[in-house]
């Protein structure tokens, strides 16, 4: 492993060979340079339309934005990425016209691609990325380095040149909602280390970073009207660990990070089951007012707010509006699973009170799929983690709820979630929604995957990552690549660009980008990786 370096992104790296490839700023002798082909790319775009001269980067080349704070960002965000690897010198500027690569906000000809979505052209002269809003900017700039060598990764000089394919993809996403979920509370990750995460994420073009902040092991935000409950109930972890947690500056700086590369961090807080940690913290949050020690074990269940206490309610619309005061996206999570200690019709009455608190502070509640066990407030998600093998009467439950306008967030556990052993062999992970390969976390539908829920119904997918066996980002890493590039593909490409023979190859194209990234990851034998490495 090399060490951590700021964040850069990975892409594609099968090259093909170019004839007589010419480019801006080159002398005629300079050599031929392979091209990644336009629709080598993870996730697959929409609409590719290749041809034409590639263009290429020289250290005469500048980076020419509209002239916007926004697309200024982007513009230095990409020089940033850039400039190691080529040793340019890539000046952003908002002068018009002229050579070099060009990002475009315009509402004039981006009819159709929405709030996300992007065209990008390349040809001798430039390579243009158009964009309606700044995400759509970012997410170009991510295709952008997919097409260009592997080096481009890298943090010291590389000998280049840096070819552009010619011709033009025209891109917009599936779903709105494309998720990743760290666990930040089974082990505690620092801000770097989520930081790391978030650029790996952002490659793949996911926009939502849901971070599970709450748990029987670890409480791990600061809440200011509860001042015990990050020192004490954060100061552990699964076995035994130091624990940690983020204070309100670091948890900020985490989100407006997110921001930076597009991306939306959603907060969990879990109730009322996983809360070991808060009721250790505070004595009055138990029904017989007497705390439980600190947990440092695994099973789950075992745990319950005092749903009959008025205090309980005190301490949710604290904790909720102190987290939505900081928090400046869309939705808050609720938690919901796994409340076996809480009777049914005691969970009933709990989220009756408690979602009404999360809309009071200018949220949406998201909560897993045993909140369709309760009422769904207006406008809730409901995040699925069920099975393949779940019963019907569950399924039916979710779809019901879906039928009635909860909207979907799909994580089936056996597909996706990203601690699950890939092999009975692998270090790391758990298995008890069995072993998932590369192949098996790709090759699934999610407008078809829940029986009688409308597709319509389906906001997105979501790649849960649970930290009971991982403490470092190499572990996350491991964990994470190479399926968490597929799940973000199901939610981005559409369904007709679904094809495992097309993905795998692609797929194996990012090993070489990893390489460079200094990421570690899992070499499955399912994908036909580049040889000699």
């Amino acid at each position: 492993m090399r060490q951590h370096r700021t964040p850069r992104l990975l892409g594609t790296l099968l090259l093909v060979a170019a004839a007589g490839v010419s480019a801006v700023g080159a002398a005629p002798s300079a050599p031929d340079r392979t091209v990644t082909p336009l629709s080598r790319v993870v996730p697959a775009p929409a609409s590719v339309d290749p041809g034409g001269s590639p263009y290429r980067i020289t250290s005469g080349t500048r980076i020419r934005v509209s002239p916007s704070e926004e697309a200024r960002r982007v513009g230095s965000y990409l020089a940033g990425v850039l400039r190691p690897s080529t040793g340019y010198r890539l000046p952003v500027t908002d002068e018009p016209g002229g050579d070099g690569i060009r990002l475009r906000l315009s509402r004039a000809d981006t009819a159709g691609l929405g709030a996300e979505g992007y065209r990008l052209t390349s040809k001798k002269g430039a390579v243009t990325i158009t964009a309606r809003e700044s995400a759509g900017l970012f997410h170009g700039v991510q295709t952008l380095r997919q097409l260009l060598p592997a080096a481009v990764e890298e943090d010291s000089r590389q000998p280049g040149p840096w070819p552009v394919a010619g011709g033009t993809v025209t891109d917009t996403p599936r779903y709105g909602w494309r998720g990743a979920m760290l666990d930040v509370s089974r082990h505690f990750f620092t801000v770097d280390q989520v930081k790391r995460y978030i650029d790996q994420l952002a490659l793949y073009k996911i926009n939502t970073l849901h971070l599970h902040l709450s748990d029987d092991q670890g409480w791990r935000i600061a809440i200011d009207s509860w001042p015990r409950l990050a020192p004490y109930g954060g100061s552990t972890a699964v076995g035994g660990g130091p624990g940690g947690h983020y204070t309100k500056a670091q948890y900020k700086d985490i989100v407006r990070y997110a921001a930076s590369r597009h991306l939306q961090v959603v907060p969990e807080i879990d109730m009322p089951g996983h809360t070991n940690a808060a009721l250790a913290s505070y004595p009055e949050l138990n029904c017989d007012g007497v705390a439980p020690p600190l947990y440092t074990g695994t099973e789950v269940g075992f745990s319950s707010l005092c749903v009959d206490k008025p205090v309980t309610y005190d301490f949710v619309d604290d904790v909720i509006r102190e987290l939505a005061a900081i928090t400046p996206g869309e939705y808050l999570h609720i938690g919901g699973d796994e409340a076996h200690s809480t009777s049914h019709e005691d969970y009933v009455a709990f989220m009756e009170r408690v979602q009404p608190v999360v809309a009071k502070y200018g949220k949406t509640v998201v909560g897993w799929h045993q909140l369709t066990g309760a009422v769904p407030a207006k406008g809730a998600l409901a995040q699925y983690w069920g099975l393949d093998g779940t019963g019907a009467a569950e399924k039916e439950q979710v779809a019901a709820a879906a039928r009635n306008g909860t909207g979907l967030i799909l994580s089936p556990a056996d597909r996706v979630y990203l601690d699950m052993k890939y092999t009975a062999d692998t270090p790391l992970g758990l298995s008890w929604a069995g072993l998932v390969e590369v192949r098996r976390s790709y090759d699934w539908d999610p407008a078809a995957y829940l029986p009688g829920a409308p597709a319509s119904a389906v906001r997105g997918v979501e790649a849960p990552l649970w930290s009971e066996t991982l403490t470092t980002s190499p572990d996350i890493e491991y964990m994470a690549f190479p399926r968490l590039p597929g799940v973000a593909e199901l939610g981005w490409s559409p369904a007709s660009t679904h094809d495992w023979d097309g993905y795998k190859v692609r797929l194996a194209a990012q090993a070489p980008r990893w390489d460079a990234l200094g990421m570690n990851y899992y070499r499955s034998p399912q994908v036909p990786w580049p040889t000699g490495k």
